[in-house]
């Protein structure tokens, strides 16, 4: 890309992103709404639920809020679905295809809004979590790492989220396809070890991409060897964000082309 469409994609890409956060800012419920779910989880699992769940001597609210964060990504990139739907729906999208802007320039300003706004959402959750008794010895680095493991999450499931965005054909469509991502933590390390779960049911838990996410946060905040754990979950969060970013790019193309 030549230095000169590189600067104007960015401003393009800025001022759409700018677009679509003063949207955010006039109705900042979008945002508390995310946070309400997953807090109201925490509250549910760590008051009423924690007291039975045996997690080796680790305060459970140590041991759920990795999984709570990922549940509070799945929920508000159903907003980003919702977004994207509404201006496609709206027309909006075919008055940008008559300017002299990049194409992919409109779909970056949804994902960016994306994760400033789903990195609110997590603040606030953590913010409860804390004042719940969370508390972790991290050091810069690994608060580092967890922040850009949890952008690059947004990120894939942001892009993940464009297709249906782009695709559905109602309002209410659009946002059943983050049902599964937020149920998904049930069925991993999130809530309770694996090793309670049945043969199967642990396999699979053991295997999806949540538990390698979860298991790295959660030794992060811990201060403890990270192993491979790290690794599996970048592989799964690149990987899938390659082939999200591939089909969303093609839908838009073939319903814009």
């Amino acid at each position: 890309m030549p230095t000169t469409t590189r600067h104007h994609f960015v401003d393009e890409t800025a001022t759409l992103t700018g677009r679509s956060l003063r949207h955010i800012l006039r109705s900042p419920d979008t945002i508390i709404t995310t946070a309400i779910t997953p807090i109201a989880m925490l509250l549910l699992f760590v008051y009423v639920f924690g007291g039975a769940i045996e997690t080796g001597g680790e305060k459970y609210v140590d041991y759920l809020l990795p999984g709570i964060l990922l549940i509070t990504i799945a929920s508000g990139i159903a907003y980003t679905a919702y977004r994207l739907f509404t201006d496609v729906s709206g027309g909006i999208f075919e008055r940008f295809q008559s300017m002299p802007i990049s194409r992919s320039a409109v779909l970056w300003g949804h994902v960016l809004t994306s994760l400033v706004a789903n990195m609110i959402a997590l603040a606030l959750v953590v913010l409860v979590a804390v004042a719940m008794g969370f508390r972790t010895g991290a050091g810069v680095l690994a608060w580092l790492a967890v922040t850009g493991i949890l952008l690059l999450f947004t990120l894939t499931l942001t892009w993940l989220a464009v297709i249906p965005g782009l695709t559905a054909k109602s309002a209410d469509s659009v946002g059943g396809f983050s049902y599964p991502l937020i149920f998904l933590p049930f069925i991993s390390s999130a809530f309770v070890p694996t090793d309670s779960m049945p043969g199967p049911v642990r396999w699979f838990a053991e295997h999806q991409p949540v538990t390698s996410i979860v298991d790295t946060l959660r030794h992060l905040y811990a201060e403890q060897p990270v192993g491979n754990d790290i690794w599996t979950a970048l592989a799964w969060c690149v990987g899938l964000l390659v082939v999200a970013y591939v089909l969303a790019m093609r839908a838009y193309h073939r319903k814009f082309a």
